[in-house]
């Protein structure tokens, strides 16, 4: 608080002078003396940006902002679970050495190989392989139809069938595949190229 004294004459009629003495006080912001610490905007879950020391927030401002914290420590640790769980999808069928992708690209590169293929089909890089046929002709991913059974020695065994189309005509694949249990990759059984008779 300040305080701030007036003097000031006044003069009236006649020659005769009155002084008259005001005080005004003000109230001011001062820090000196006074043990109070300046305002803040209350922490919450929503405006907490972490600039204020924890050893200065209230019961309920930690509250929020453990809160707040836990959250997004769920978010990230949902992110991590959801990328972890799409990089082993993506593992094990594209990149896996017996995943069913790299079966059928084996498969494929057998056939446009083969002399007998390509004598019916047309040349090798002309030839084009696919899955299923579906209603919609402009579909890129097609379902390749396959199926994995485990007989009762504990080897698998991978049945597929896919489609192959060159210039010259079309058919279509099927194979056979057999993984013994110590061993990590199938081994042919099987791999025949059908094609209509004309």
């Amino acid at each position: 608080m300040a305080i701030v004294r007036y003097m000031r004459a006044l003069q009236f009629s006649g020659g005769r002078t009155l002084l008259l003495r005001t005080t005004r006080t003000y109230a001011t912001q001062s820090t000196i003396g006074s043990s109070t610490k300046p305002s803040r905007k209350q922490v919450t879950i929503v405006n907490d940006d972490g600039r204020v020391n924890w050893n200065d927030l209230t019961t309920r401002e930690k509250a929020a902002r453990s809160t707040q914290k836990t959250f997004h420590f769920g978010i990230i640790l949902i992110g991590l679970v959801m990328t972890g769980g799409a990089a082993y999808f993506l593992y094990t069928d594209v990149f896996a050495s017996d995943s069913k992708t790299r079966i059928f690209n084996r498969a494929v590169d057998e056939v446009k190989a083969s002399p007998q293929a390509t004598a019916i089909l047309g040349p090798g890089k002309q030839i084009r392989a696919f899955g299923e046929p579906t209603a919609n002709k402009w579909a890129r991913a097609r379902p390749l139809a396959s199926t994995v059974r485990t007989d009762r020695t504990g080897r698998e065994h991978l049945l597929m069938h896919f489609n192959v189309e060159g210039p010259s005509g079309k058919g279509i694949v099927n194979l056979h595949m057999i993984k013994n249990a110590d061993t990590s990759d199938y081994e042919y059984k099987y791999l025949t190229l059908d094609v209509k008779g004309g």
